[in-house]
């Protein structure tokens, strides 16, 4: 009778072990899943990033030379009313 209690131990022991196991492998996978995408997205990013600076440099290229001293946006126009912080609106 003792006998019989050690060995239905010794499966529920393996039982557990082998649960652990698989618990263990699912974790690793999707752990190691989400690890590639952020990788993937790192390097996407890295490449968008990249052909910014290209197109801001060829911007840069094709502004003309001959740019006016005095910003539009600093000089008021005549009769208008100056625009204050609350009259703006939050974009959405």
């Amino acid at each position: 009778m003792n006998a019989m209690s050690v060995d239905n131990m010794g499966i529920a022991s393996m039982a557990f072990s082998l649960a652990v196991t698989i618990i263990g492998l699912g974790v690793w996978f999707f752990l190691n899943r989400a690890s590639v995408r952020a990788n993937q997205q790192i390097a996407l990013l890295t490449e968008l990033l990249e052909q910014q600076k290209k197109q801001t440099a060829l911007l840069k290229a094709l502004q003309p030379k001959a740019t006016p001293e005095v910003n539009d946006l600093d000089v008021p126009l005549a009769g208008a009313e100056p625009i204050m912080f609350k009259d703006f609106i939050a974009e959405r």
